[in-house]
């Protein structure tokens, strides 16, 4: 570091983007700019977290710059940090001026810094203890109490003008502000306290400069300028600018928003800063002295750090042994007719492998957590990601796979070659995953186990919305612009540097929004703006399955921290720097479809039959194929999308690698190569098998003779690198990594022991190219086969419950979609085409979700809108102790008085819950208001213990159902029943869909005749492509009228049909063609682009029809078609077809010729029951045109 007389600088307050939305200096930015200029050393001070410290030591000790951890605290002003009261210490008019405590009496600032790294670790331990302990709204604050207990190895200073001292000099309290100093040399040791001096020009700072002098003087404290940075270059201004208008959802232009006043705020060089400070040259000298004095290390797993979660194990055993009897005993479990000598061999070298990478307590901690959620009645996933491929992990039951059975490789989990540390990723049933976490903290120490933190960043279309928004342009500017961008791929968009970059690629893509942005000056200041802001962190979140375990307390490794919205205890550094450090990171993951299973073998239970165990459940059955070969997948997973579905039509399954090999083959990858169709074509005997090489067909036979010479898997990479070029399996492994990265340093060096292993077993040299040029683009493809079978087993599980308990399964699938009305109703569709009824909500039948009544499904009670889990317990409750309702005031009497709410009432009317019992919707609506009060009454004072002791004598002991509730009170009157339309219509509002009847029933012919695709299609991905043009018809449910700003009608139509719903947007200049026509409950045939870009599909609709009705299901069929066409041949078809599909609605044909059309009538025998199925046989049969 330079000495005392130089002229160079260090900057000691530093905020980067985790100071979020505040902080513009992007940390790799900041280190660039750093070294740029020549600085030694750069310092690190975010608000009261400490997000960024690792990616900070580890950018700036990169780059030869010295890194100081430190962070600005939020300090109580004088209390407790428990303690949450607001304490301002100035009179009135100086709090009205601004000059108190910061946030009206709620904290204080100091800058800290690291000296050591016990220190940093202090400062770890204080940031976690402000989170835990003294969270103020978001503010973790500390106070003088945890400062003393962890002041050792810390720099402190008087801060920005919010700090103690500083408020105390604005207030005129001298000696206040002498004590405090005082007492913070005393907590830090005089030598580590330091005046700090910012000058930005504003007035705040320049009315306590000569006092903080003074006092300087007469504590002895050094004085330190500082430059109170929160971006890197000067032109960035605008950049942070726009962050904070961000943050408090402002424009530039708004008037009063939070800006910062005074200027100046970037990494100034040491000639400006020692410019500014030319009077104090010290100040400036004082941050080379504290650069000198801090020194902080963080160790990595590269340097040895370990923090491996211990298990306890048996007196007289250590976790090895214990490890080696485990695997023992896994075996025998697994193999009770005797262990082969082949899984024994596997399984040894396995464990000798574990062994020397010192993971058997890992293993041991895993199986561990399983087993006790599997003996609790929590399903398990069968494994995900490479850990099925452990004979080990099978033994230990982490995973449900047999290896060798499937062919699934060691060296893809754990490579000998390469140590890295393992990871499983486990799935749970979702409802459940919480209570193994919580068994995991008993186990080993709810201060050793955690959850992960997660930072969002701005990504590019929010930075572009963002941009537009505070830059004043209307909603439209960012949604055109996001829209203007290539479309998302794999959940990622091109980024906004990539739009400028040939070498991008996906630059051919961004024609379009290059177009826009040079001709329009409008677009070039949101893009100006949206690239300084994109990428940069804008909140922070909870892993969605991440949890890190250590043998040590966390606080002593990494700084934690408390949500403040539930409590949630987490960490604040991000898995990947956790793992960096030497912690466990664990995925334990709640997965939908293991709760569907699980209420799935409950349902079996309950409906009489005895559910199967999935365990132990082989992988033959026949059924489950015949239901994947008919394509039948809607509900199973990973089969369920329609693209899917279509795929499992063409590749007939009818093995379990079948499964494995379809959902490695569905992804973008794969099918963008052909892959999946020539895996159907061969399989089916359609399509030739094709050696890679003819040197190659016979040694590469084994391998890709599962997949007919298709390669799927990553694993098929490794065995023919290991079969042709002589590679030991973890070689293997290396090359596959190398093969996925695509770097040519790598490439080059790995092709010329691959090309020397093939040409010492005689292979030649056109084999070796052709084999490389195979094997290349398919490594950045090829899938983990060890994954894809893993999950195959859940897609397996799931089939089976569909084909062979299907109401069952069905019951379960509707309650994991509740909450999602699309999914609802396109499995509810689901269940009509199979022959299962499903019945309306019961008070006496239902239960809290929906359950299988022998071949039928009963609607769940939770299903109605406002009635909540707490009353359907209730009723479920009174229903048990008290008999089935017998009537609605029976029902008032028996539930308790959380039950009786008029809204929740009202609601189980409408939604039907109380057909059963007598009285019809509309009757029981007009009279429930009076029963509830006369009810409620009673109920209040039964609660307080007040009952009526006449009752019993007037209603002879309560035994004839009469009781000193309403039944005695409340007439129900004999009105008729709401007409249909009105009754659906309360039904859906109720329960989100219709249910006992649909207003579409017996119009399936016209919604099919007058649509191109059914609705609930093109939620499915990549089923319709963005803006691709289709034809929908069905009902509108919902129709909301709008206004431009340029005061042009436009609306907003939700179309129904039997499956699905989807937002239909009219604007301006199609809304007024339809305006007069539009309305509810209309039968509608829509047609329009289909637009994607909010996730879900909408439809910019260009042209309306309203088909006709009148005639319902009896309405004549017309065929229409070329007179040309009607040959006997046709006409013969055409007769088997109406044949095939027998009713009472005529038939009329309509032969086209030029400039003339005859229609004939035919003959009666020859009517027919209009149905989708009809009109599908008849498009095929006659083309997509010969509906009228």
């Amino acid at each position: 570091m330079a000495s005392a007389d130089s002229q160079d600088f260090v900057h000691l307050h530093c905020h980067t983007d985790y100071s979020l939305l505040d902080g513009a200096a992007k940390i790799d930015k900041l280190v660039a700019e750093t070294a740029r200029q020549g600085q030694k050393a750069i310092a690190i001070t975010d608000h009261g977290y400490v997000f960024g410290a690792y990616e900070f030591y580890r950018e700036a000790t990169a780059a030869g710059i010295k890194p100081i951890i430190g962070v600005e605290a939020y300090v109580t002003p004088g209390t407790s940090r428990h303690d949450r009261t607001r304490v301002q210490w100035g009179s009135k008019q100086q709090q009205e001026a601004g000059d108190d405590v910061s946030a009206r009496g709620a904290y204080t600032h100091l800058t800290l810094l690291s000296r050591t790294t016990e220190g940093m670790h202090n400062l770890f331990r204080l940031a976690s203890a402000a989170s835990l302990d003294g969270q103020m709204g978001k503010w973790p604050r500390m106070d003088r109490e945890i400062l003393a207990k962890y002041g050792s190895g810390l720099i402190a200073s008087t801060g920005c003008p919010s700090g103690e001292i500083q408020t105390r000099i604005r207030l005129g309290q001298w000696d206040e502000a002498i004590k405090a100093a005082g007492e913070y040399q005393d907590i830090f040791g005089k030598e580590n306290y330091f005046v700090e001096l910012m000058d930005h020009g504003l007035t705040l700072e320049q009315r306590v400069t000569k006092d903080l002098i003074a006092l300087s003087k007469e504590i002895g404290a050094p004085l330190l300028a500082t430059n109170d940075l929160h971006y890197v270059t000067e032109a960035d201004a605008k950049i942070q600018d726009a962050l904070l208008c961000i943050n408090s959802g402002s424009t530039f232009d708004t008037p009063g928003r939070f800006k910062f006043d005074g200027s100046g705020y970037y990494l100034k060089s040491a000639q400006q800063m020692r410019e500014l400070f030319r009077e104090m040259p010290e100040a400036c000298d004082n941050t080379l002295r504290v650069a000198e004095m801090c020194d902080v290390q963080f160790t990595t797993t590269g340097e040895g750090a370990n923090f491996m979660p211990v298990f306890p194990t048996p007196p007289g055993e250590d976790e090895h042994s214990w490890f080696v009897k485990e695997v023992q005993r896994g075996l025998e479990y697994r193999y009770p007719g005797g262990i082969p000598d082949e899984v024994t061999r596997r399984a040894k070298y396995e464990v000798e492998v574990i062994t020397q990478m010192g993971f058997p307590g890992y293993f041991l901690v895993v199986s561990d957590f399983i087993k006790w959620a599997k003996e609790n009645g929590i399903r398990v996933g069968p494994g995900r990601g490479s850990g099925a491929g452990s004979m080990v992990a099978y033994a230990m039951r982490i995973t449900d796979l047999d290896p060798l059975e499937h062919g699934l490789l060691f060296e893809r989990f754990l490579n000998p070659d390469r140590v890295s540390m393992p990871d499983f990723d486990v799935d749970f049933d979702d409802r459940r995953r919480g209570e193994v976490i919580e068994y995991v903290e008993r186990k080993y120490g709810d201060d050793r186990v955690a959850q992960v933190i997660t930072y969002g960043v701005m990504k590019t279309k929010n930075s572009l919305k963002d941009a537009a928004r505070v830059l004043g342009y209307p909603y439209a500017m960012g949604d055109r612009l996001s829209k203007a961008l290539p479309p998302t791929v794999m959940g990622k968009d091109i980024p906004l540097s990539g739009i400028f970059d040939p070498e991008h690629k996906r630059y051919a893509e961004a024609g379009e929004f290059r177009r826009l942005h040079d001709e329009e000056p409008d677009v070039q200041k949101v893009f100006d703006i949206a690239k300084g802001v994109e990428g940069l962190t804008r909140g922070w979140g909870v892993h969605a399955c991440a949890v890190i375990m250590s043998s040590e307390p966390l606080m002593d490794i990494i700084p934690m921290m408390r949500r403040p919205s539930d409590g949630q205890i987490i960490t604040q550094f991000d898995y990947p720097t956790c793992e960096t450090l030497g912690l466990l990171k664990m995925d334990f993951l709640g997965l939908r479809n293991l709760t569907v299973i699980s209420d799935a073998l409950v349902n079996i239970e309950r409906n009489g039959k005895t559910p199967p165990d999935l365990e132990t459940l082989g992988f033959e059955d026949p059924a489950t194929y015949e239901l994947m070969q008919r394509g039948d997948t809607l509900g199973v997973f990973q089969l369920d999308g329609s693209g899917m579905r279509t795929l499992l039509r063409q590749m007939k399954p009818d093995k379990f690698g079948d499964i494995t090999a379809v959902s490695a083959l569905y992804r973008p990858g794969p099918m963008g190569m052909g892959s999946h169709t020539n895996y159907a074509l061969r399989k089916n005997g359609l399509q030739e098998i094709t050696p890679i090489h003819p040197e190659l067909e016979e040694p590469l036979a084994e391998i890709l003779g599962e997949t007919y010479g298709v390669l799927v898997y990553q694993e098929q990479v490794m065995q023919t690198a290991q079969k042709v070029a002589g590679y030991s399996l973890g070689q293997a492994d290396i090359l596959r990594r190398a093969m996925g990265k695509k770097k040519k340093a790598e490439l080059d060096k790995q092709f010329v022991s691959f090309e020397a292993g093939m040409r010492e077993k005689g292979y030649s040299k056109g084999a070796v190219d052709a084999l490389w040029e195979t094997l290349l683009p398919f490594a950045d493809y090829a899938f983990n086969k060890s994954h894809s079978a893993a999950y195959g087993v859940v897609s397996y599980w799931t089939a089976y419950l569909k084909a062979n308990y299907p109401t069952e399964y069905m019951a379960a699938l509707l309650t994991s979609t509740q909450e999602n009305r699309d999914r609802l109703g396109l499995y509810l569709g689901d269940c009509r085409h199979r022959g299962i009824t499903v019945l309306p909500p019961d008070v006496n039948g239902s239960d809290m979700y929906f359950s299988a009544v022998g071949s039928d499904i009963r609607f769940g009670l939770s299903a109605i809108r406002n009635v909540g889990h707490n009353v359907v317990e209730e009723i479920i409750k009174a229903r048990k102790e008290k008999g089935d309702f017998t009537s609605f005031t029976d029902f008032l009497d028996k539930v308790s008085l959380t039950v009786c709410n008029k809204r929740t009432i009202e609601s189980l009317i409408k939604g039907g819950a109380f057909d059963s019992l007598g009285a019809n919707r509309r009757s029981l609506v007009l009279v429930h208001e009076d029963a509830v009060d006369a009810v409620v009454d009673v109920k209040r004072k039964e609660a307080q213990g007040q009952y009526d002791l006449f009752a019993d004598m007037f209603t002879g002991g309560g035994q004839d159902g009469a009781s000193s509730g309403s039944a005695a009170t409340i007439t129900i009157p004999e009105l008729p029943e709401w007409d249909r339309k009105e009754k659906l219509a309360f039904e859906r509002n109720m329960l989100g869909l219709y249910v006992s009847d649909h207003p579409l029933y017996g119009l399936e012919h016209v919604i099919a005749q007058n649509s191109s695709t059914s609705i609930s299609a093109l939620a499915d991905d990549g089923a319709v492509e963005d803006g691709a043009m289709v034809t929908i018809a069905g009902l509108i449910t919902t129709l909301a009228r709008k206004t431009t700003k340029k005061g042009d009608m436009w609306a907003i139509a939700t179309v129904e049909d039997l499956e699905g719903s989807i937002d239909c947007l009219l604007f301006p200049s199609t809304y007024q063609t339809v305006a007069t026509e539009l309305a509810e409950d209309l039968v509608v045939s829509m047609k329009g682009r289909v637009d994607t870009s909010k996730g879900m599909p909408e439809l910019r609709v260009m042209e309306m029809t309203i088909p006709d009705t009148g005639g319902g299901p009896d309405g004549p069929v017309v065929i229409s078609l070329p007179s040309m066409r009607a040959t006997t041949s046709v006409a013969e078809q055409l007769r088997e077809v109406l044949e095939d599909n027998p009713g009472s609605s005529e038939v009329r044909v309509k032969l086209r010729e030029p400039g003339r059309a005859t229609l004939m009538q035919l003959d009666k025998r020859l009517s027919v029951t209009p149905s989708a199925a009809l009109y599908a046989s008849l498009k095929a049969l006659l083309g997509p045109s010969c509906l009228q």
